[in-house]
């Protein structure tokens, strides 16, 4: 069982930076790979970005490349989601998501674990 605990969402002006958190329980983080995604309200959940279990390979959504990073630290058992020159349309809860297995991807149903989202809110 892995319990994941996102952190970091808030509301900031468009063009600025917020960092999400989501720090897992148990013992076996690194044999997760992790995902991000979020749901603007009233759309469907869409990936955002995910990173390999052992950090050496990240996938980014279009729509957020060249603008968000995602990093691991398996010793804090922490994904992180660095997130800069943000958009009105980035506004949505975001969500971590481990999946046991060596890369992350893009379908929610390959994903075993889900945190219950942060809020982030871009104004214009």
């Amino acid at each position: 069982q892995v319990q994941l605990v996102e952190s970091g969402g808030g509301l900031v002006q468009a063009g600025g930076s917020l960092r999400l958190s989501c720090a897992a329980s148990g013992r076996t983080f690194s044999s997760y790979a992790m995902g991000w995604f979020r749901q603007g309200s009233g759309k469907e959940r869409d990936f955002v970005g995910g990173i390999s279990r052992s950090g050496g390979n990240t996938n980014l959504a279009d729509s957020v490349k060249g603008r968000f990073t995602i990093s691991r630290d398996n010793a804090r058992n922490t994904v992180y989601l660095q997130m800069n020159s943000l958009k009105p349309e980035d506004t949505a809860v975001y969500y971590c998501a481990a999946r046991l297995g060596v890369t992350a991807t893009q379908a929610m149903g390959d994903y075993d674990y889900w945190g219950q989202g942060t809020q982030v809110t871009v104004s214009s």
